[in-house]
């Protein structure tokens, strides 16, 4: 008995000895990554893309800059209708190409929205879009004999991928990701900066954000949504509140910025395939959140087709997507809803 004593307190100490030293290295390797998120710099990477500005800000040692840019390009290469070269625009000369896994993914992804709210989100509406002058080619006059042809061949029901390509029920129809791709791309960017061990970021591109961690002030990062008054300069304007956006993405939908007027009449840019013609529901401003922005930016756009009602159904069926609209009223100003699992995020 007193054998075994002398043998068990020898074991315990060198275990306990072992467990002190592995807590003591824990502890000065946990130190030494808050130090190193406190004194790394903030940087601030800024730049066009799709037609738009970037803003990129993110905490890191090495700036990132080029690789940053380097991923922009790819979603560029893939996915731009106005890069001639890119899969997109082969897609849309019929040309046999098999799209890249980028491609496919935004492909799927507008699939699976367009069928969750019934049409209203369809990156085939591109030839309607040309048409009213807000696409990537120069539209022609929209008279009802126009629309009414065009609305005959489109349709997210009538393209499809099977073998690794797209698969077309009219040639005639083309492809237009512009409602989706900057959110895609803010994802391409977020995921590039976590790759590289980026906790604290915040990624936006046309104003589709993606955030993670703290802002430099070291808070959550809070993004505003702007008061939807008419500013086609896109220069900024009021902001109607703020919303607290951290490890989520924002997208934000309006006709506030691209429309034009023609006989006294406003035509903005958001396209009803169902109708063909431009919107004209009572919802001036959709801010969707999500867990990517690829989906936050196609709800937003699809919430904007749809009006408040048949949108609120949609946000029924997904509780993981968290909305904000800014509606025309009767009264004075414009009227509010936003999800009741939002209202924690604004201030």
């Amino acid at each position: 008995m007193t054998t075994d004593q002398h043998e068990y307190k020898p074991k315990t100490s060198r275990r306990k000895a072992w467990m002190a030293a592995a807590l003591a290295v824990l502890t000065v390797g946990i130190m030494l990554v808050v130090r190193n998120q406190r004194e790394a710099p903030y940087r601030h990477d800024t730049g066009t893309i799709f037609g738009t500005i970037y803003h990129v800000t993110y905490q890191c040692d090495s700036d990132l800059n080029a690789q940053i840019r380097r991923e922009l390009m790819r979603v560029d290469a893939s996915l731009s209708p106005f890069n001639e070269r890119s899969v997109i625009s082969a897609i849309n000369r019929n040309e046999d190409i098999r799209p890249d896994e980028m491609f496919v993914r935004v492909f799927n992804k507008a699939q699976e929205v367009s069928r969750e709210t019934g049409g209203a989100f369809d990156i085939t509406v591109a030839p309607l879009v040309n048409l009213w002058g807000f696409g990537f080619k120069g539209g022609a006059s929209p008279t009802p004999q126009a629309v009414d042809s065009i609305r005959r061949i489109i349709g997210h029901g009538k393209v499809s991928l099977q073998d690794g390509r797209i698969v077309k029920a009219d040639p005639r129809i083309m492809l237009d990701c512009s409602a989706i791709a900057k959110g895609y791309g803010s994802d391409v960017v977020a995921a590039f900066l976590r790759s590289r061990g980026v906790e604290n970021f915040m990624v936006e591109i046309g104003g589709e954000i993606v955030t993670s961690g703290i802002s430099e002030k070291r808070l959550p990062w809070k993004i505003g949504v702007t008061k939807p008054t008419d500013d086609p300069t896109g220069a900024g304007g009021e902001i109607q509140t703020v919303i607290n956006v951290t490890d989520k993405a924002m997208a934000t939908s309006g006709n506030y910025r691209n429309f034009y007027y023609k006989d006294g009449r406003k035509y903005a840019h958001t396209i009803d395939p169902h109708t063909g013609y431009p919107v004209q529901h009572n919802i001036l401003s959709s801010t969707v959140l999500a867990d990517d922005c690829a989906t936050a930016d196609a709800y937003a756009t699809a919430f904007m087709v749809m009006g408040l009602e048949q949108a609120r159904k949609v946000l029924d069926r997904h509780p993981e997507l968290m909305a904000y609209f800014i509606c025309a009223s009767a009264g004075e100003r414009d009227s509010v809803w936003y999800s009741p699992s939002l209202r924690d995020k604004i201030k």
